[in-house]
């Protein structure tokens, strides 16, 4: 992983929305490593981090990172209780700054806590969690009676020009104009909602898979035409694209020879049309190199894109390489960066049928990884 490319695209984001960020740390970084990417992250001193578990905000505390760290997924009610046994007294430990959508919750957290620094999640369309914009009644009287820190909400479809954004934001406007007073920190934009405004109108942005070297967010669930076309006249507008962060290479293991009309992997999907070379890797779906991508997506060996040929096993490849000079030993790119090509997250992902977001948080802990760059 490139760390320098990492904090390119923070600044980036950052500068063109002229507000400071909460960079989205959840899934371990996206697949990619909470624990380092927070460390090269405090380079910017980000407003916060957000996360999407306790374990997560654990995981970075012990790691020694300081900062406040937001949690967005919400806490599960036990019983006439607001929280789990012990979720309260661990978010406590951890210094977490949770969100709340729930009446009970916030009074039973301002009683715990003094009302420490909290945030109010605000549900204008996503239907996923915080308190539904127009029936917030209990909650905002919970609210004007313990101020939250912070009040946000999430686009749902940000990459789409189908002014469901705009709906969103008004609905949004409409909540904020019912609190007593404004709070410290509003915020509503994703990467997508980001990237589309210079500068945002809240106070703090949330980048999340732009800053993992996305720039497009095909299988948002909008067609994938619509998107290219969104990402390409949103690219033009805002001129950012992000630099590439992520790479998944193994080296050939064997090189064997494979006749024609014989077949390779489970089920023999894929089968020799001439006198083949076919190189074993050991990188499987185990690793993240998703099943699908068999007889799909490519590698890049020796500076040539090669096929993946046959199922992808559980932790091993195979790859033709009849046409390339190869030897055991040799390096395959199967994400990532070679000396003269790319293969991006977008376009490993589009070869496998699934959003970007899949193939990196799939990256498996089992990889080992590589950190390179400097600020």
């Amino acid at each position: 992983m490139d760390l320098s490319a990492l904090l390119r695209n923070a600044r980036a984001i950052a500068a063109h929305t002229q507000k400071p960020l909460i960079p989205m740390v959840k899934a371990d970084a996206y697949g990619l490593g909470a624990v380092a990417v927070a460390h090269a992250l405090e380079r910017l001193e980000p407003l916060a981090y957000g996360v999407s578990s306790l374990y997560e905000a654990e995981e970075l505390r012990a790691a020694g990172i300081q900062r406040p760290i937001l949690l967005f997924t919400p806490s599960l009610p036990a019983g006439a209780s607001a929280w789990q046994p012990d979720d309260l007294a661990r978010s406590i430990a951890a210094r977490v700054t949770p969100t709340f959508g729930d009446a009970a919750q916030i009074v039973a957290w301002a009683t715990a806590t003094g009302n420490a620094p909290w945030h109010l999640a605000i549900d204008t369309g996503m239907h996923r969690a915080g308190v539904n914009h127009d029936a917030a009644g209990a909650v905002l009287a919970a609210a004007a009676a313990h101020p939250p820190e912070g009040v946000f909400t999430h686009f749902h479809s940000a990459e789409l020009d189908d002014g469901s954004m705009e709906q969103q934001e008004a609905r949004f406007r409409a909540v904020l104009a019912t609190l007593p007073r404004r709070p410290r920190y509003v915020h509503a934009e994703n990467s997508a909602g980001a990237v589309r405004r210079s500068p945002s109108e809240w106070d703090v942005v949330r980048p999340g898979v732009f800053l993992y070297g996305v720039g497009s967010w095909r299988g948002s669930g909008a067609s994938e035409r619509e998107v290219a076309a969104w990402h390409t006249d949103s690219t033009q507008r805002s001129g950012l694209t992000p630099a590439p962060v992520a790479a998944l290479r193994a080296r050939l293991l064997e090189i064997r020879s494979v006749a024609p009309g014989e077949g390779v992997s489970y089920d023999a999907t894929w089968r020799a049309g001439r006198p083949s070379r076919v190189a074993t890797v050991a990188c499987g779906y185990a690793d993240g190199l998703r099943r699908h991508l068999g007889n799909r997506a490519h590698a890049i060996v020796r500076e040539r894109r090669v096929p993946i040929v046959g199922v992808v096993t559980m932790d091993m490849a195979m790859l033709d390489v009849t046409d390339v000079a190869a030897e055991v030993g040799d390096v395959a790119t199967f994400l990532g960066r070679s000396e003269t090509d790319t293969l991006t997250v977008e376009d490993v992902a589009e070869a496998g049928g699934i959003s970007p977001y899949e193939l990196l948080t799939g990256l498996r802990q089992r990889l080992p990884r590589l950190y390179k760059g400097v600020v």
